[in-house]
């Protein structure tokens, strides 16, 4: 099997020279009409779709898979539009939006993007994915790609559930391997968001097919607007967690830590604000959370925050604290790096991928590293914080506009192949 990995340099730029018609898979998005707070891989399909209509307006289609099962078909490009759109307002402003009137406003825009036949293929056609919804169905996808009579490209999060099945859900080991079956067989092209995601992926191709576009795009980072908003900031000093409570983000790490805190500082002890909601199989750091009387008014849950609050409260937090067994990418790391936030994260390949040298990396098994840590990033004029900030000065976020580059890139390679 001939695999070609590529991590293409900062510089590409410059249209495809191949005219292929791009259809670009909606599905996730549409299954999250009716959530007010998105999740990272909701964010990334959305700039997808929104970066896709203003590259290639001429040769960009919609599709998507029913909810209830099959092929939805083609969308009309007209409402994709005003749906992300709509999809962006409730995003930014969930704080002040009535969940039942974005309700009704989401069936609407679900009545306008009543599926469109496929038309027939007048040129080579490329169907495109940048999340794993329904890539677990094997056979549908190959129902999907039959009918459009396309290759498939397929940007891969993680595969976390097959590396680290403890930490995924009970099917979640079973289901992406069948992602990785689906992927195996159909996609001609695989973009991964980091090196370290590649190489997973690259460990469970059989070589059922003989060609392959292999590439690593990281995710782009959109400018952060870290101006204030009436939402309540914590008085004194505090440290952000972004991050779903579930096993993996490593949520009770942090709590034994603040527990210490408490324990040594008492009421100049810094504040933990967890922004993010809760996970699965999370009940040793949910029971922290609601019953430990050391954790009272150190511990804070903010979830289901708009994007403007979230910021807001970046804007003020002392770091960013990431301590994950596992991750895909870290978006939560590039986006505070971005914003001019220091994070303290876990030494792992994927972290150390995003952030450079910028960051202080611990185990993420070491409490007593990290309570040190924390302790010296509290401290006024911390000289360990001032050190990360010069060092971040060095630090520069891939743009979202070099990442679709790469998928500009990987349409084309794939297009390629059937000349």
């Amino acid at each position: 099997m001939l695999l070609t990995r590529t991590l293409v340099p900062r510089w590409l730029g410059g249209r495809p020279t191949i005219d292929a018609e791009v259809v670009f898979d909606l599905s996730r998005l549409l299954s999250r009409s009716y959530h007010l707070t998105p999740t990272g891989i909701d964010r990334v399909e959305f700039i997808y779709a929104r970066e896709l209509l203003n590259r290639l307006p001429d040769r960009l289609a919609f599709a998507a898979v029913h909810p209830a099962g099959g092929y939805y078909g083609r969308l009309p490009v007209g409402a994709v539009r005003q749906f992300l759109s709509f999809t962006d307002a409730r995003w930014q402003n969930r704080d002040v939006l009535d969940p039942h009137a974005v309700r009704a406003a989401a069936n609407r825009h679900l009545l306008a993007l009543r599926p469109r036949p496929v038309p027939t293929a007048d040129r080579q056609r490329i169907y495109l994915q940048a999340s794993h919804h329904h890539l677990e169905d094997t056979d549908l996808v190959a129902a999907i790609l039959k009918r459009e009579r396309a290759r498939l490209i397929a940007l891969i999060h993680d595969v976390i559930p097959l590396t680290h099945p403890e930490f995924a859900r009970a099917d979640g080991q079973t289901r992406h391997l069948k992602v990785m079956r689906t992927i195996d067989q159909h996609a001609s092209g695989i973009i991964g968001n980091s090196a370290a995601t590649v190489d997973a992926v690259t460990a469970h191709l059989t070589g059922a097919r003989t060609d392959r576009v292999i590439r690593v795009a990281h995710l782009g980072t959109d400018p952060v607007d870290l101006q204030p908003t009436t939402s309540q900031i914590p008085d004194g000093t505090y440290f952000v967690c972004v991050a779903t409570i579930e096993p993996r983000k490593n949520h009770l790490l942090l709590l034994n830590v603040w527990r210490r805190l408490a324990e040594k500082l008492g009421a100049a002890a810094p504040k933990l604000v967890l922004i993010g909601r809760r996970g699965w199989e999370n009940e040793n750091a949910i029971d922290m959370i609601e019953r430990c009387a050391a954790l009272s008014g150190h511990v804070i849950e903010a979830s289901n925050m708009s994007d403007r609050q979230m910021q807001a409260l970046l804007g003020g937090a002392q770091a960013l604290l990431l301590p994950s067994f596992a991750e895909g990418f870290g978006m939560p790391v590039s986006e505070a790096l971005a914003a001019g936030l220091p994070v303290i994260c876990s030494d792992i390949a994927a972290l150390r991928e995003v952030g450079g040298d910028s960051p202080e990396y611990l185990d993420p098994l070491d409490g007593l590293g990290w309570l040190a840590a924390i302790i010296d990033y509290s401290v006024p004029q911390s000289p360990r914080r001032a050190a990360q900030i010069a060092r971040m000065t060095r630090w520069r976020p891939v743009t979202w506009h070099h990442h679709l580059d790469v998928v500009e890139a990987t349409i084309d390679a794939v297009a390629a192949m059937t000349r």
